[in-house]
């Protein structure tokens, strides 16, 4: 399957429902709708618009996530920070095994980049290798060659 190296997406897209984990919820009737925008071609990133209505419910993350809240606001707590009220415009990541209490006020949109973590010496061979795919196929080399093959 051939994929190609730019794509585009619009946020506004065809939201379909993503429901929460019923025991997670401690209050309200929070009910959640996303749509994936794009995913990487190792299917281990992938980038959604999501949305939720009122209420409040823990989340637990099993994958690195970084949000960018675009309409609405939330209030965040965990064990360790204290409740803080995010809203359009504010970046928050949350790691790998991170628990967080949200409380929708009302409606919050977020536009989310989740990445499934590796195993911390998996992740120094890809790296290693990245690095040597830089050194030795360079972005200029790269198209040096393409364009020579095309002569």
């Amino acid at each position: 399957m051939s994929r190609a190296l730019i794509e585009t997406a619009n946020l506004n897209v065809e939201l379909k429902p993503a429901p929460i984990e019923p025991s997670w919820i401690i209050e309200g009737d929070p009910r959640a709708t996303s749509c994936l925008v794009s995913s990487s071609s190792d299917g281990l990133g992938c980038t959604l618009v999501w949305h939720c209505t009122e209420g409040k419910f823990n989340w637990y993350y099993d994958f690195d996530e970084t949000i960018l809240i675009l309409e609405g606001s939330i209030v965040l707590e965990s064990d360790d920070m204290a409740p803080k009220r995010y809203g359009p415009g504010d970046v928050i990541f949350f790691r790998d095994g991170a628990h967080a209490k949200w409380h929708v006020e009302g409606h919050v949109k977020k536009l989310a980049y989740c990445l499934k973590t590796q195993p911390y010496a998996l992740g120094l061979v890809v790296r290693a290798i990245g690095k040597l795919k830089r050194m030795f196929l360079s972005p200029e080399g790269r198209r040096g060659a393409s364009l020579a093959g095309a002569n």
